[in-house]
């Protein structure tokens, strides 16, 4: 059964996992769709410095040392490109196949309080230099937010540190995520942790196995 919120037609709450055909049907809709967020997020410095954020908007930024070394470094790459960052548990990335390109609709699909969500995202910006990986995405209308991610990996070549920094600016975009803002700002903030934690795991056994 799902639930259609009538005060957004788009927002879509499932009693159970949604079927490979589902997801699918949606990856196509989605593709057919403009993003549906402001622009606030830039690949070089994250929030732009000038940007004054829309009511309801709110601004997480968490940042951690997840390895150290240029092997490290690689091993963080080949997580973010099978989507290891997302692979929680209770998250984790639909279309595993997706590859980090500008214009790939990314499916994530969650499961919180015994309800299911398939949220898509766009990306928009890819970054991608000796020293920084990552992406920026950009929520479209079938999703149960509003708002951009930014998800960078940088190498400190000057003392061999390799950082993972995610960083997002949202608003709850159905009603039932607003009427449940504390519950859905807590779930973010879990979300950022256990991310970090999978780097971490996901880049020290990367290293082992080099």
């Amino acid at each position: 059964r799902a639930w259609n919120c009538r005060w957004h037609t788009e927002g879509v709450f499932t009693l159970t996992r949604q079927t490979a055909a589902a997801i699918e049907q949606k990856i196509s809709a989605a593709a057919g769709l403009p993003v549906a967020a402001p622009p606030l997020l830039s690949p070089e410095s994250g929030l732009l410095p000038c940007a004054r954020l829309p009511f309801g908007f709110a601004h997480d930024r968490t940042r951690s040392q997840i390895g150290h070394g240029q092997p490290s470094f690689a091993a963080a790459k080949r997580a973010f490109e099978s989507w290891a960052l997302f692979d929680l548990g209770w998250v984790r990335v639909a279309n595993p196949d997706a590859v980090i390109a500008t214009g790939q609709i990314v499916a994530v699909e969650v499961r919180t309080l015994r309800l299911w969500t398939l949220n898509l995202s766009r990306i928009t910006h890819v970054i991608d230099t000796p020293t920084r990986f990552g992406f920026i995405y950009s929520t479209s209308q079938l999703h149960v937010e509003e708002g951009q991610e930014r998800f960078l990996l940088e190498f400190d070549s000057g003392i061999g540190e390799v950082y993972y920094d995610l960083e997002a600016v949202s608003r709850p975009r159905t009603a039932l995520a607003r009427l449940g803002l504390p519950v859905t700002r807590s779930f973010q903030n879990r979300f950022a942790r256990d991310s970090h934690r999978r780097m971490r795991e996901e880049v020290a056994r990367g290293v082992d196995l080099s």
